[in-house]
């Protein structure tokens, strides 16, 4: 199945900031996930689609034209795994400010209760790995 997505003009890119939990789960999810990875977000009538280039929301109004993305992050100027993610943000339809309100949060929100209804039930394996030894 084939989802298309329509984007209006730019309203506004800003700079911001991920929390590197909120980060790590979304590509954690991502990466078991494949390409993409679909996640609704109940609370708000929202759907997040991820890729790893960008974090786009649409409306349930409106599902195919896109509200706002997240952009252009940069894990990379992270010094540890738990740093916040700089990220551009960009609003595409008027009312995106007023979402972005609620949505860090929620969207945070519905990756755990995704994490939650996708958790493996095998058990973790240790691996030994060659290397130094205790004395």
């Amino acid at each position: 199945m084939e989802e298309r997505f329509y984007r209006d003009e730019e309203i506004a890119r800003l700079p911001d900031f991920l929390p590197a939990v909120t980060y790590n789960l979304a590509h954690t999810l991502l990466a078991r996930a494949g390409n993409c990875l679909f996640v609704p977000i109940r609370s708000m009538q929202y759907m997040a689609v991820l890729d790893a280039d960008e974090f786009i929301f649409v409306d349930s109004q409106n599902k195919a034209w896109v509200e706002l993305a997240w952009q252009h992050f940069k894990p990379q100027t992270r010094s540890a795994l738990d740093e916040r993610v700089p990220f551009e943000l960009v609003y595409y339809l008027p009312q995106a400010a007023e979402t972005m309100k609620r949505l860090p949060g929620e969207f945070h929100q519905a990756l755990l209760l995704l994490a939650q209804r996708n958790k493996s039930d095998t058990p973790a394996t240790i691996l030994t790995l060659p290397g130094k030894t205790e004395p």
